[in-house]
């Protein structure tokens, strides 16, 4: 079987349940064992901030990407998008169903898919008082398929995640539902105040939800982790949390005195999953490891956005030690292969879930 046949073979098998009971004993793995099991499955990035340009595009094939989620902005942000994908039409497309996933990787492509970390853009095209919520239809039509709802601080459609207690508000209850219509994934949770998030999820009645990029509360106390009521609640629509590499949301905790957190090793990472596992189950887990490569347009920090008890002071921020760049997926993969994980659950995490969501919210 070669690659693009096991990844189709993936899709399906991703989409079924781990039978029950199963359990697994830890076993040996080297990286080229990971790598392999890593090519047997549809490998899924659930959010990447890096910049998209020919030498990361050359690292995304070095990694064996399927899949590339990445956070858009406005209208500029999409053209600069799509004059890239037509400058390289024969190695990256622009993913608007499961259908055209399938059709890229049979032809040896990456996808594309588009989203959005907060839904800023929309305040952007409407007037002081309402955002042009309307406008979603067209972003749409231009590729977007995530929405964020909020970044960090409080905004017209409710709170961030540095204010917590900040629920949803009638525009974003308005979002909210504008965004099911249109059949696009919900994102909450991360970024997104705890208050708000519950109550998107409240009107999201059979619609699974996402958490693109987060961390796990319990185990380290920033802002920008989530609570396990949370993970639970998404968990319970059937949709997914996406673990991310990012050092500081490992280590760093509230009141921190030092202006940067030292960098911990891979096993902190993999904590995560274990938890989660338990927690959740393995089919709530996936891939969104926040990578920033090339951004140099970070270091302009905005304190309100980035303060120092949720970030250090040195952006673009580093990774967890031996996951910090996009070729070192094998890693995670060796070190969940020698926990004891089953290939199926790990092909799950690596993408399998994620593109069940899709397909349940964008259709086939």
């Amino acid at each position: 079987m070669n690659r693009r046949e096991a990844f189709m073979a993936g899709l399906g098998a991703a989409a079924a349940f781990a039978a029950p009971g199963a359990l697994a004993q830890a076993r040996r793995a080297s990286v080229q064992d990971a790598r392999k099991l890593q090519d047997s499955a549809p490998l899924v990035e659930g959010l990447d901030g890096s910049t998209l340009n020919d030498e990361y595009l050359a690292k995304l094939e070095a990694a064996g990407l399927d899949v590339i989620c990445q956070s858009r902005g406005g209208f500029d942000s999409f053209v600069e998008l799509h004059n890239f994908l037509d400058r390289h039409p024969d190695r990256i497309v622009q993913a608007l169903t499961v259908r055209d996933i399938r059709a890229a990787n049979q032809a040896g492509k990456i996808a594309h898919v588009s989203g959005w970390q907060s839904a800023e853009f929309l305040v952007r095209d409407g007037d002081p008082v309402m955002p042009a919520i309307g406008n979603l239809r067209g972003y749409k039509q231009l590729g977007l398929r995530i929405v964020g709802l909020v970044y960090n601080v409080a905004g017209p459609f409710g709170g961030g995640s540095l204010d917590p207690e900040v629920g949803l508000t009638r525009a974003g209850k308005r979002l909210v539902e504008e965004i099911h219509k249109e059949r696009l994934v919900l994102d909450v949770g991360g970024h997104t105040a705890e208050a708000t998030s519950f109550g998107a999820l409240e009107i999201s009645k059979g619609m699974p939800v996402i958490c693109s990029h987060t961390n796990l509360r319990s185990k380290v106390d920033n802002a920008r982790n989530m609570t396990d009521k949370l993970i639970e609640a998404i968990a319970a629509t059937g949709g997914v949390i996406g673990l991310t590499k990012v050092n500081d949301f490992h280590a760093r905790v509230r009141n921190s005195p030092e202006p940067v957190t030292a960098q911990v090793g891979i096993e902190k990472h993999l904590d995560q999953y274990d938890y989660m596992k338990k927690l959740v189950g393995v089919d709530h887990i996936a891939l969104g490891s926040d990578f920033m490569w090339g951004r140099k347009d970070l270091v302009a920090i905005i304190p309100e956005l980035w303060p120092g008890d949720v970030y250090s002071n040195n952006p673009p921020w580093f990774m967890v030690k031996d996951t910090e760049t996009v070729t070192e997926y094998p890693n995670v993969t060796k070190g969940l292969m020698e926990r004891g994980w089953t290939d199926e659950e790990i092909r799950k995490v690596l993408g399998g879930n994620l593109l069940r969501v899709f397909e349940k919210v964008w259709g086939a």
